[in-house]
């Protein structure tokens, strides 16, 4: 899901590309950078030249985004996005491979690209005149890509790096979750790590914008590999929890056989009224009855109709079982646009109905976390999970293994 701050700018490959506002910040100051060390041709020469540079290294970022990306789409996982923002590049790759080895395969592939483009960029310098412009700017655009391949190779999420260590760990321990933890320490221990530096070099050596650049992105490694590591531990809970377990019985068993003048006078004129009803009679569920079916039946006939007539039956409606994984359970009710889904007992009565509510609730309780009450009462009313809370994706992501 992509912030509404970011700027589409196209699709490549049928990925959609997207810019952060403060891509711009970045690209002035790589133009002044660049620039100041072209004077030597000339102010508009140089501030041109420049800006050309600038927008060479963010194609450089993209073609190393890309190479994650086709590897991806070639073992059949969804790439939603690929975002060039401050710090780089990201692609916003759907799920995790299928194994350590293909996970191995989508971490090296923008190194690798990164790796290709060096070579070929310092090859290309043989053919042009050492003292010309261009051949400065060849030879500093092959030197960014090998430092963009060096430093994305250092071992810690969420950079490559951390991705390879993670494919390994996770070969190695067999247990993917647990790698992701490993590999997110050693992220967030290099982070601080560089922070430290910052800091160090700014005061011994007077470099301010250095040091503050390790100190940003220190912050930058920390912030992701703590998210890596929630995310992480979020579906290690997701996939121990059962529909039985987020269930509520927060709806009205109502008599089959009432009329429709009968139900809408006794529930619908409440104060309060239950958002979700059941019909029963002679001991059975009959179905589900949805209020906005009233509708479509005149008024006249509301003495005469009963519920019966109107129920949507068990098996016609979106269930699940008690059993189901409850990732199963998110996972269809963000791809189907559910307000809730029905959950059965094995006799095929209803067990109870969870719906994004008791999602987050459920979760909240298993991971000890404290959610307000009017933010439940928010879920439920909008059906919608919070905005930071990419439920639906997560759950998905492991729904599918």
């Amino acid at each position: 899901m992509q912030s509404n701050q970011n700027w589409q700018i196209g699709t490549l490959f049928g990925i959609p590309l997207f810019l952060d506002p403060l891509w711009f910040v970045i690209v002035g100051l790589a133009t002044i950078n660049f620039g100041s060390s072209y004077q030597q041709w000339g102010n508009v020469i140089a501030w041109s030249a420049g800006l050309i540079m600038a927008l060479l290294l963010f194609t450089s970022v993209l073609l190393h985004e890309l190479g994650h990306s086709l590897v991806a789409q070639s073992q059949g996982i969804k790439v939603n996005s690929i975002t060039l923002f401050f710090f780089g590049g990201i692609a916003a790759i759907e799920e995790e491979s299928k194994t350590p080895g293909k996970a191995f395969q989508v971490a090296i592939a923008g190194p690798a690209v990164s790796i290709v483009l060096f070579f070929f960029l310092n090859l290309g310098t043989n053919f042009i005149d050492d003292q010309t412009l261009l051949n400065f700017m060849v030879k500093d655009l092959a030197r960014i890509n090998l430092i963009v391949a060096l430093f994305n190779l250092i071992p810690g999420l969420p950079l490559d790096g951390g991705q390879v260590l993670k494919a390994a760990l996770w070969k190695v321990t067999g247990n993917r979750f647990q790698a992701v933890h490993w590999a997110a320490q050693s992220g967030k221990i290099l982070g601080y790590i560089a922070i430290a530096l910052g800091f160090v070099v700014e005061f011994f050596t007077q470099e301010f914008i250095t040091g503050l650049w390790m100190v940003l992105l220190g912050w930058f490694a920390i912030r992701n590999a703590n998210s890596y590591d929630n995310v992480t531990t979020l579906q290690e809970t997701l996939l121990k929890l059962v529909a039985a377990d987020a269930m509520s019985r927060d709806f009205r068993v109502v008599d089959a056989n009432q009329s429709l003048r009968e139900f809408a006078d006794i529930y619908l004129l409440e104060n309060a009224p239950h958002q979700v009803y059941f019909a029963a009679s002679e001991g059975r569920y009959r179905g589900l009855v949805k209020v906005e079916d009233l509708r479509n039946i005149q008024r006249s006939e509301w003495e005469t109709t009963t519920l019966i007539n109107i129920v949507h039956p068990l098996d016609t409606i979106p269930s699940a079982n008690e059993s189901t994984p409850l990732a199963e359970v998110i996972s269809k009710l963000e791809d189907e646009q559910l307000n809730q889904i029905t959950v059965l007992s094995p006799a095929g009565a209803v067990a109870g109905i969870i719906d994004r509510s008791d999602a987050v609730k459920c979760l909240a309780k298993s991971l000890n976390l404290r959610i307000a009450e009017s933010e439940i009462k928010r879920i439920k009313e909008e059906g919608s999970f919070p905005p930071g809370l990419q439920l639906g994706v997560i759950a998905k992501s492991i729904s599918k293994k």
